[in-house]
């Protein structure tokens, strides 16, 4: 008997509560239902057990106040604080209740409480600002950071927190002085403040206004680093490399490191094809730091840098190229053929072979690289393929099948590797072998470098695209034909025979690629307005073709760098992103279409 009786005494409460939590499950489902009568009746006596407070809190005050019920609400509110003080919600909501009650003095005499009563627990006045902003209440939840801050007596603290919320206020040179609170303390925030700021910095009056706060860090703080690091940054991201440059070198000079950082700005301005800048910041180097690691690589980089202009300056110029092999064989000459200048003294057996058409000296530059002791391998590897490539200029394809096929076994898994299979499968499309070379491709589509990917797949599908219809092959090989001439760079015969083609086959599927070569020749040979027209061509007969974003975005790069007519250009840049808005050129065309119109004058 006494098991029994006191199995009832557990067994009855157990079941109240069971009973009670399906009350909540019923109540919580007319609500869902929009019968709020029969939810309200529930929830009220629900609501006389605290128990049950948090689980129909949300429902049960949106009940009240949507019928009015502002006295109930606030009983309810009262009793929810009472039980759970610690409970900025509940704080915050008898806020909300008194504003709606048009109590804004009561209001804000909660609100100011909540955050004094939470200022020194660092979850509950993250809680209680979160909150504050879901609700609009963005003033509430900075106060409540700065009452935190001012609490902890850190001037440091709650910075990223202060930065997010006075960007939701748009107080945009407050919110920059806590980004820079919060780069400062401590080196891997910088980083994430970078990422935030490329986002928010799109105006050029904002990015005016953060440069101005920077310099005047820099002036009162110039023992901090991160300072002129976010200035050097803040230049790059305009492209204005020469900014970059002068911070890079007050850094340099400042913290003693030997030309390291002006040297990151001269790559930088180099990958981005600002040549004047980069020939500028590399010479530098070589007058200030003569003596360094940095002296050998910058002289280097001027002659390479002097060389992308020259190779892209329509048409090149032979007299041009001539120099830059006396450049680089006096480099060899100054400083010997070591690790450091091996890789310019490849790059001067190229400009003999692809530029003024001197194949021995190519070859023997190449075979006394190769034939180095102590060699880098990638560098050997490289200079393999290069071989193969004149080889193919030469009309010999087996003595180049043989040496790309010696790196590919060489370098199995590897981006050099990828690139020899590439250079084979290329080889197999000129000869017309197009099923093998689509066998290499298929691999090669995979590959982890992205440019080899990209590469494999766009000759990949002009194969499949221009073979499906034609069982022979016969126009495809002529096609793959003429591109073999372009690759031994016989460009007139190969714009005569693409002229050819397009009386031949007039509607083939070809087409567009066709026009597509002839716009490239013409624009290296220099006759800008033929492959303006070229690229017309494709513009009107071929818009929504793959080729139809390439044709526009280059013809306002004919009309900005070769024929400077900038009007015209900001005009087909405009035009560019409202046809082609998805785009790869969208961002470099908007950058542009803005550089032409003023909006980045530095």
């Amino acid at each position: 008997m006494k098991r029994f009786f006191y199995l009832i005494l557990i067994i009855i409460p157990t079941l109240g509560a069971a009973q009670n939590s399906n009350q909540v499950q019923l109540a919580n489902e007319y609500y869902m239902n929009g019968e709020l009568d029969k939810a309200l009746d529930i929830y009220e006596k629900l609501a006389g057990n605290p128990q049950y407070i948090q689980q129909i809190h949300n429902n049960y005050l949106n009940i009240l106040i949507t019928k009015g019920e502002y006295k109930q609400a606030e009983k309810h509110l009262k009793k929810a604080t009472r039980y759970y003080p610690s409970n900025v919600f509940y704080q915050i909501d008898l806020g909300l209740l008194y504003q709606e009650m048009g109590q804004i003095e009561k209001a804000n005499e909660t609100f100011n409480q909540t955050i004094e009563n939470s200022k020194e627990n660092k979850y509950l006045i993250g809680t209680a600002a979160q909150y504050f902003i879901s609700k609009q209440l963005t003033p509430y939840a900075l106060q409540a950071y700065q009452q935190a801050r001012k609490s902890n007596k850190d001037k440091t603290s709650y910075a990223l927190e202060l930065a997010n919320t006075y960007r939701l206020l748009d107080q945009q040179s407050e919110m920059i002085e806590e980004y820079l609170v919060f780069a400062s303390i401590r080196p891997n925030n910088l980083r994430y403040v970078k990422n935030i700021l490329q986002n928010i910095l799109q105006k050029e009056e904002a990015i005016q206004n953060f440069q101005e706060i920077l310099i005047d860090k820099v002036q009162k703080n110039p023992n901090e680093k991160i300072y002129p690091e976010l200035l050097i940054w803040v230049n790059l991201q305009q492209n204005n490399f020469y900014g970059a440059y002068i911070q890079a070198r007050a850094v340099d000079k400042k913290f003693k490191t030997h030309g390291n950082r002006v040297m990151n700005i001269g790559h930088i301005a180099l990958d981005n094809k600002a040549y004047d800048d980069a020939i500028q910041i590399y010479t530098y180097v070589t007058k200030t730091y003569p003596n360094t690691g940095n002296y050998i690589t910058a002289r280097r980089q001027i002659i390479k840098a002097r060389e992308e202009k020259v190779k892209n300056d329509f048409p090149v110029e032979k007299t041009a190229i001539r120099e830059l092999t006396y450049e680089y064989k006096q480099l060899i000459l100054d400083i010997g053929v070591n690790a450091q200048t091996i890789e310019a003294f490849r790059s001067k057996a190229l400009l003999h072979a692809f530029y003024l058409d001197e194949l021995d000296s190519a070859i023997n530059i190449l075979n006394e690289i190769i034939l180095a002791p102590r060699i880098n391998p990638s560098l050997k590897a490289k200079s393999k393929l290069d071989l193969g490539d004149i080889y193919l200029l030469t009309g010999d394809p087996w003595e180049a099948t043989l040496l790309y096929s010696q790196v590919e076994k060489s370098n199995k898994d590897s981006p050099i590797g990828y690139e020899a299979k590439l250079k084979n499968a290329q080889l197999n499309y000129f000869q017309g072998n197009f099923e093998l070379a689509k066998s290499h491709l298929d691999i090669l589509k995979l590959a982890t470098t992205r440019e080899i990917a990209n590469d494999a797949l766009a000759l990949s599908l002009l194969i499949q695209d221009n073979t499906a219809l034609d069982s022979s092959d016969f126009v495809m090989k002529k096609f793959a034909n003429i591109e073999l001439m372009l690759f031994q760079n016989k460009k007139d015969s190969a714009l005569l025979a693409f002229e050819q083609m397009l009386k031949d086959y007039p509607s083939h599927s070809l087409t567009d690629e066709i026009y597509w070569k002839m716009a490239r020749i013409n624009l290296e040979l220099g006759n800008f307005e033929n492959s303006l027209l070229e690229l017309q061509a494709i513009l009107s007969g071929y818009p929504t073709d793959i080729l139809g974003d390439d044709a526009m975005f280059l013809s306002a790069q004919i009309y900005e760098e070769h024929l400077y007519d900038y009007t015209k250009a900001m005009e087909i840049y405009r035009d560019f992103l409202i046809t082609y808005p998805g785009s790869v050129y969208v961002a470099e065309a908007r950058k542009r279409f803005r550089k032409l119109r003023g909006d980045n004058i530095n």
